[in-house]
């Protein structure tokens, strides 16, 4: 018998595609005739190993949730685990920005993203934080890490610093001063990530005087 000419479907080939069609397109381009289409298929076939477009977004949701490294979270050292582990759950939305969209307001139900937060928030039990206090701070370092993904400070400024002198001259000077830094918009953004995380770390070190 001959080999098929295609790779043939499966739940994890086709969220692979659903994932790069969320990076590539968008939240809103991420239709079942897309997915077809990327996948050379006809969209009916999808639905062999894909009950509907919940479980797609489901099946997305699973693909980025594995790519987050929860290992730092062991840490015996809480501030350099949190930091670390903070880091790294940038890193992935920022692969993936466009997926923050799709993803951030959902119930929280993959047994791998409940089992990273409650890793997380046994870190900062140990480091001496009480439960509501711990999910304040959960909840904080999700504001922090997906809003630096989502939307970066400097993408609201496109002109150079210069354009902004005559009207804006705090502006312009601020910015001067920051691409002189190094790493230009991108190091901005980057040194204002770690700014807030470091804000947030002593935050909880307060906390557990």
């Amino acid at each position: 018998m001959g080999r098929p000419s295609r790779a043939l479907l499966t739940r994890e080939r086709i969220a692979a595609a659903a994932l790069q069609v969320v990076d590539e397109e968008g939240a809103d381009g991420l239709t079942m005739r897309a997915l077809a289409d990327r996948l050379g298929v006809k969209a009916a076939s999808l639905y062999n190993h894909i009950e509907s477009k919940e479980s797609l977004v489901d099946a997305v949701s699973g693909l980025v949730n594995d790519e987050i490294d929860h290992g730092p979270l062991a840490d015996a050292d809480w501030r350099a685990g949190l930091a670390a582990y903070a880091r790294g759950y940038r890193a992935v939305f920022l692969r993936h920005p466009n997926a923050i969209a799709l993803l951030a307001r959902r119930r929280v139900e993959a047994d791998s993203a409940l089992r990273g937060y409650d890793a997380l928030l046994a870190l900062l039990g140990r480091a001496g934080l009480g439960p509501a206090d711990a999910a304040e701070v959960a909840a904080a370092l999700d504001y922090l890490v997906l809003g630096s993904a989502m939307e970066t400070f400097t993408a609201g400024f496109a002109r150079e610093p210069a354009a902004y002198r005559p009207e804006y001259p705090a502006l312009a000077d601020a910015l001067d001063g920051s691409f002189a830094r190094g790493g230009g918009a991108t190091g901005l953004d980057d040194r204002g990530f770690e700014l807030g995380l470091g804000l947030l770390l002593d935050g909880v070190a307060r906390r557990t005087e």
